[in-house]
């Protein structure tokens, strides 16, 4: 995660590139996250690179009552749905999801899907680590286990259809 930057008297800059980036990586189940920015200290923003392997498991449709999330296609193709709006994106193309819309994604193509996904404030690379040691068990994940981690950092699955 990272931590860094050089401090003016009006503002903080923070200056990405391969010697200050500290990355962490998590796997969830077949999704891997990799962390590049933590905002969650401060209430910040947060970016993250995921990487969805077709067919996967993703997590249900859900909603974040204190953060907009917006996605950013790198490579392969990623179906989005935000509300009642489903789309196919493929590289350089993006979604947003405002606070409290149901949002969700899948890959059901035939290569590797990879993006940059950005939240503010940032929900942070804590949540991701405790969805993982629920879904990196061994067999079906515990759904109420699932809930109780969302419902910890503001997400709400949203109600069956």
């Amino acid at each position: 995660m990272l931590h860094c930057g050089r401090t003016t008297s009006q503002r903080h800059i923070v200056i990405l590139d391969s010697t200050t980036m500290n990355a962490h990586d998590i796997l969830a189940g077949q999704l891997r996250i990799r962390y590049l920015i933590d905002g969650s200290h401060n209430g910040g923003l947060g970016m993250f690179e995921l990487t969805v392997p077709p067919g996967s498991n993703v997590p249900p449709p859900h909603s974040h009552t204190h953060n907009e999330e917006i996605v950013y296609v790198l490579e392969g193709t990623l179906r989005y749905t935000v509300d009642s709006e489903s789309r196919d994106l493929t590289p350089g193309q993006t979604m947003r999801t405002p606070k409290g819309s149901v949002h969700g994604f899948s890959n059901p193509f035939g290569l590797v899907a990879k993006a940059l996904i950005t939240l503010a404030p940032d929900i942070g690379a804590a949540y991701f680590e405790d969805v993982a040691a629920v879904v990196n068990t061994g067999g079906p994940p515990d759904k109420a286990a699932l809930a109780s981690v969302m419902s910890r950092y503001g997400l709400v699955p949203a109600a069956p259809k």
